[in-house]
């Protein structure tokens, strides 16, 4: 969306888009003038006392607005000497309503804060000490779009970032940064590119989503002492690839709700220690007819090729 100002359409818009998505402490001093507009709508607000209500140690006053003026984002009156006073731009109102739409982005909310936290935790904790994860929130990091990470934010963040295991919970409160957090740090990117990277080149079976969306774990290696000739094999890989893929088979939420169930009970039969061949060619069969209904999709084409080589592959 072009914001119109001095500078030329893209210039603004990019200008605008940068404030909306960066620094946490911008978008932060953008809410609050939002604030102070709305209760004296032509008044220049003194910065310093933002950098005070946020505790914004260290901060230099005069630097934010600075910023926000080369976005065009709010109005300088320059005083002789002393911190500028700021208004916001009808460019600055249009960031701020982006800024408030984006609050409700939870996807994007999510990812922010995994990323805001592993940085704040390798630069607090590099070392792997514990530490309280709740002392995240009062660092200036922690808000997204304007708006503070609550401590529902954090706690998903937490369960997310355990998965790939880039932090260890130590005790229900602190955890550590492992090796592989340390080195997701160090990469400069996002903990999504990281965990991307991490499974490229896997088999499509490491993660099986069960019915409710929720990963079981990694698949790829597993131990069983079997004696009935079965090479399980093939339909942990059918069942991690049904998982993986049915929420893009188009198919209505309870045939799909149907789909994963039975793909979960795939898994689970075919990774026990003894799987039964009956079990593993009931399931399988259901698999093979069931994603028909999606039609003739190349995901669900795959799907039943791999059951009827897993099938075929069955000790009879």
């Amino acid at each position: 969306m072009p914001i119109q100002t001095d500078a030329t359409p893209e210039e603004g818009s990019m200008a605008g888009r940068d404030a909306v998505e960066g620094d946490p402490i911008l978008d932060r001093l953008l809410m609050w003038l939002d604030e102070r507009a709305r209760l004296n709508p032509s008044h220049y607000v003194d910065v310093t006392r933002f950098v005070e209500e946020q505790q914004l140690d260290g901060e230099d006053p005069s630097v934010p607005p600075f910023e926000l003026e080369q976005r065009d984002l709010v109005k300088i009156a320059r005083n002789m000497g002393g911190t500028p006073d700021v208004h916001l731009s009808d460019a600055g109102r249009v960031a701020v309503s982006r800024l408030k739409k984006r609050q409700q982005d939870r996807a994007a909310r999510l990812r922010y804060t995994m990323d805001a936290f592993l940085r704040w935790l390798f630069d607090t904790a590099g070392d792997q000490s514990p530490t309280d994860p709740s002392l995240f929130l009062a660092t200036p990091s922690a808000s997204f779009a304007g708006a503070a990470i609550s401590g529902t934010d954090l706690h998903q963040a937490l369960a997310h970032l355990a998965e790939p295991n880039l932090i260890e919970r130590i005790d229900p409160a602190t955890v550590s940064i492992t090796p592989e957090g340390v080195s997701c740090a160090l990469s400069g990117g996002s903990v999504q590119d990281h965990t991307n990277r991490a499974r490229t080149g896997a088999t499509y079976n490491n993660f099986l989503p069960n019915a409710k969306g929720v990963i079981v774990g990694e698949q790829q290696h597993f131990t069983q002492n079997n004696t009935d000739g079965v090479d399980p094999t093939l339909f942990v890989q059918l069942a991690g690839y049904v998982g993986q893929v049915s929420p893009t088979l188009g198919m209505p939420e309870p045939d799909r709700a149907e789909l994963e169930s039975v793909a979960q009970a795939l898994h689970d039969e075919a990774t026990s220690e003894n799987p039964e061949p009956g079990h593993l060619r009931q399931f399988a069969t259901e698999l093979k007819d069931k994603p028909l209904v999606a039609g003739t999709t190349m995901a669900a084409t795959m799907g039943v090729q791999m059951a009827e080589q897993a099938l075929g592959a069955l000790v009879q």
